[in-house]
């Protein structure tokens, strides 16, 4: 959301940089690209991965997420792997 985007981007944007998870683009390179290295075949590698990458949305101006939805979205992710997936 680089323009500055609707009312509540702008709001989620300024109570995330509240929180201290103003804008980096430099962190978010970071944390994408540690994903990306420790993705591998295991179920847990995935989910590490898509961990790290869902963390660096905090820090991606054009997300709108705060750490709650993380926490609750990293949630879901384990259920949903201790469950066998999402087919069961």
């Amino acid at each position: 959301m680089s323009d500055g985007g609707t009312d509540e981007g702008r709001e989620a944007n300024d109570a995330a940089a509240a929180d201290g998870f103003e804008p980096d683009p430099e962190r978010v390179e970071l944390l994408r690209s540690i994903a990306d290295d420790v993705r591998g075949d295991t179920s847990e590698s995935k989910q590490l991965a898509n961990v790290l990458y869902r963390t660096s949305d905090l820090y991606d101006e054009r997300e709108d997420t705060t750490p709650e939805e993380i926490v609750r979205n990293v949630k879901f992710i384990l259920e949903v792997t201790e469950r066998g997936g999402l087919d069961r």
